[in-house]
């Protein structure tokens, strides 16, 4: 597993009209080329009656699945630019659809490569991108008198708090970013005075959103 990657939020869109044609990107998180495929397909249903409907998705840790079509635009003008686009924001597991409804105004190719990666941009920058961080559930489990003081030392760090556990004891589990597993681990067990049993229950990917460039919003 990867320690952090950037993909989209969950799903999103934005239109953009250039020389009267409309051209509405559709942008959605996946897991597998199976899922990109039936986004795509979904939204060649709904736009049945679009000119085009040009598509690229890359999926994968290592980015070993990449497609791009162009749905009948000159070859090389949609489906390449908008995997471009994906590719230079750095994004895994995203599939792009832009709808292409035309104006009567042909742009020749150097306009529809630009019309194209213009379109995904201002699709993903509607949708959101996010930065997802592995983390470890680690799980110290003490005496109910240090709660109190555990709690709040927890809550005032950079630490992420997940969950209290009432039980005979008390169990708290937290988030902690990979590479930082050691040090949480020795600042756990000072707080409680060497009291806590210390346990990993698991991994999980966190999200945080990641804010626009200036580049990025042109």
């Amino acid at each position: 597993m990867l320690s952090s990657y950037f993909t989209v939020k969950e799903s999103g869109g934005d239109e953009i009209v250039i020389q009267k044609s409309r051209f509405l990107a559709h942008v959605k998180r996946v897991e597998s080329e199976e899922d990109a495929q039936a986004f795509i397909e979904a939204i060649k249903k709904e736009h049945w009656s679009a000119n085009h409907n040009c598509s690229a998705y890359m999926i994968g840790e290592n980015d070993l699945i990449q497609k791009a079509n162009d749905d009948g635009e000159p070859s090389g003008t949609a489906g390449v630019p908008i995997l471009e686009v994906i590719k230079k924001r750095q994004l895994k597991d995203t599939v792009v659809v832009i709808t292409r409804y035309f104006g009567g105004i042909k742009l020749g190719a150097g306009g529809l490569i630009r019309a194209y990666s213009s379109a995904t941009s201002a699709g993903i920058n509607a949708t959101g991108v996010v930065e997802r961080k592995l983390a470890t559930i680690v799980a110290a489990t003490f005496d109910y008198t240090m709660l109190g003081k555990v709690e709040n030392e927890i809550r005032s760090s950079a630490y992420l708090l997940k969950e209290i556990l009432y039980e005979e004891q008390v169990t708290v589990e937290v988030f902690v970013e990979d590479g930082d597993l050691e040090d949480y681990t020795s600042w756990i067990t000072d707080l409680t005075s060497g009291q806590a049993k210390i346990e990993s229950r698991g991994v999980k990917y966190l999200e945080r959103d990641v804010p626009l460039t200036g580049k990025e919003r042109e």
